[in-house]
């Protein structure tokens, strides 16, 4: 066996790694298209509404609600939920901050449940342990892409009366028995950050069948006379740019992929 690079050895690469992610002439057409409009705030544009649209049906369902980034995609939901001060949230010890700080920022109590091996998502069985009185809602990560065990955490929820949020921030297509994570809870919420399967530089968007949630998400992005509502509306340029690739995803899904991308 050859010595490793690391020890002296002669390395397998030796050209810089490309940059990541590669957007395509379709983003940049997408960019020009926002700038010939003058038209940029997502309330006035048409580019926040076609990809809430254009994602709501790539996951078969009837709500994608776009706002500023991932993080405030888990707060938006949280929120909808009804998740405010002295609830508690149960979400994975094995994640990124933001899917324990967004709870925090709904003045609820982050309470933490360790991971099963197989898809490094939260244990199903240290969820129902960690149930209390003030339990209020489950944040489940579907991390690096491998679901978690969603037949046994929304029975768990059902037995409770829990909503359930599924963090797909790193999962974007991925499937679950057939069905796309983030539509099998009562509420799915994506990162569109740079580093995602869909990148769009920064953003987030919730999915819902809950006609009711989505509505609270959608009140609650922007501000309003009747009600404190907050400024987490999307770019019309970020959204463009996340359209725009949202056709890379079924590329990325189809056999033959790694050769087509």
């Amino acid at each position: 066996m050859s010595q490793l690079a690391l020890l002296g050895g002669r390395p397998v690469r030796t050209e810089p790694w490309p940059a990541y992610p590669q957007y395509g002439l379709e983003v940049q057409e997408a960019i020009a298209r926002v700038g010939r409009s003058q038209c940029y705030h997502p309330q006035f544009g048409q580019e926040t509404a076609a990809f809430e649209k254009a994602f709501a049906a790539y996951h078969g369902v009837q709500h994608a609600v776009a706002v500023a980034n991932g993080t405030l995609a888990i707060q938006s939901a949280l929120a909808a939920a009804g998740v405010g001060c002295g609830d508690e949230v149960i979400v994975p010890a094995y994640t990124y901050v933001a899917s324990a700080s967004a709870a925090v920022e709904q003045n609820a109590i982050p309470v933490f449940a360790d991971s099963e091996p197989q898809s490094q998502g939260v244990d199903p069985e240290e969820v129902r342990r960690k149930i209390t009185p003030r339990t209020k809602a489950i944040v489940v990560v579907h991390t690096n892409g491998y679901p978690c065990d969603m037949d046994a955490v929304m029975q768990i929820a059902r037995e409770h009366n829990l909503t359930v949020i599924e963090d797909c921030s790193h999962a974007h297509g991925a499937e679950y028995k057939g069905r796309k994570v983030g539509t099998i809870s009562q509420i799915g919420a994506f990162s569109l950050q740079h580093k995602k399967n869909l990148s769009a530089g920064v953003g987030g968007i919730a999915v819902s069948n809950d006609d009711t949630l989505a509505q609270r998400m959608r009140d609650g992005r922007t501000f309003g006379w009747t009600r404190v509502g907050h400024n987490w509306m999307i770019s019309e340029f970020h959204a463009a740019i996340a359209h725009a690739q949202l056709p890379r995803l079924e590329l990325a899904a189809s056999p033959g992929a790694r050769g087509n991308l």
